[in-house]
């Protein structure tokens, strides 16, 4: 036997372990301890941003339309992916810094522990069906650059004009307007899709779709493609999902941290403020300044989301409900060394 199809079958045995072990489990993650007025409801979609909602709607109907929760999140990121009116996903995306559009994403299945990602990638319209290609054809979890594209070209992804009209003539204006000697990375702009899924028995599925800050260093990959910055799965706990600058989520394990906060007994909006909390403590920026929102979601159903910036939303989606939802916003206040801690 080779070692591919060695790897299929203890991966095919390992999957339907973890679906047993989850349903045995099933009664004790419903009793997890929450806010919430009412029992959760599986299924369950959350989404950063308001524009995650048409997202998560279409995730909820593929997967009640026989999809399978892996397909839900393909394509419900792959709806955000190709809207040119969103500046930061997919076509229309902000290019960096020499005018070209660099996607990055990754995906993960819960059952079975497996991830795929891609990142720096070009010309290549929806990066999270890439992503989900490395995680099911190959043995890896990451390509990136040129070798990512090459990869999706031979799977029979076609090559897409990613830089719209639009993003050009914003992307003249801004390079017209930068000191000849300095390059500074325009801030503003590194929303991101990132979403979770939790299906009718608590298995957990999640992705993450981007094209990073606006007019960044070429090259330059944020948290998005990361497993455990960006996003991070666990069929045993639940998800998490991030956006905002990169760096001040990745350099902390942001989301996988999520997940072990909850595993240990918080709730999903208790969890993400501990990560942002436990971020504080070792960065010299305050809150505000770190600029990092995250959603979370535990596999019996309860979801939760803090954030450092005013404003943010998410959107969730079940079977009664799809709404935006106003995130807990923690206020600007200096933690750690100079500002004492708040855990």
């Amino acid at each position: 036997m080779d070692r591919r199809n060695f790897l299929k079958r203890t991966t095919a045995a390992g999957v339907s372990a973890s679906v047993a072990a989850t349903s045995i489990a099933s009664a004790k993650a419903d009793t997890i301890r929450s806010g919430f007025a009412e029992p959760p409801a599986r299924p369950v979609f959350i989404a950063t941003w308001p524009f995650g909602k048409p997202a998560c709607e279409l995730a909820l109907e593929t997967a009640q339309g026989g999809g399978s929760y892996l397909d839900a999140i393909e394509k419900g990121i792959g709806l955000i992916e190709a809207d040119a009116n969103n500046s930061s996903v997919g076509i229309g995306g902000i290019p960096n810094a020499e005018g070209v559009v660099e996607l990055d994403a990754c995906i993960m299945s819960g059952p079975g522990h497996s991830a795929g990602s891609v990142a720096g990638i070009q010309d290549i319209l929806h990066p999270i069906s890439v992503a989900r290609k490395v995680m099911e054809d190959t043995d890896h979890v990451l390509l990136v650059g040129e070798n990512a594209k090459r990869f999706a070209t031979q799977k029979g992804f076609p090559a897409t004009q990613l830089l719209t009209d639009r993003q050009r003539e914003r992307f003249e204006k801004w390079k017209s307007e930068q000191p000849t000697k300095t390059h500074k990375v325009d801030e503003n702009y590194h929303d991101t899709i990132a979403m979770v899924g939790v299906d009718e028995q608590g298995n957990v599925f999640g992705g993450c779709s981007t094209s990073g800050l606006a007019y960044k260093v070429p090259g330059r990959v944020g948290d998005s493609p990361i497993i455990g910055s960006g996003l991070y799965v666990d069929n045993t706990v639940g998800g998490a999902g991030a956006t905002g600058v990169g760096e001040n989520v990745m350099r902390f394990c942001g989301t996988f941290l999520i997940v072990e906060f909850m595993r240990n007994g918080a709730t999903p909006t208790e969890a993400c403020q501990k990560c942002i909390e436990r971020i504080a403590e070792l960065d010299p920026l305050s809150i505000s300044e770190l600029d990092i929102n995250f959603i979370a979601v535990n596999r019996a159903g309860e979801y939760g989301a803090a954030g450092t910036s005013k404003g943010f939303r998410y959107s969730v989606c079940t079977t009664n409900k799809s709404e935006v939802v106003e995130a807990l916003h923690l206020s600007n206040k200096k933690i750690g060394p100079e500002g004492g801690n708040v855990r």
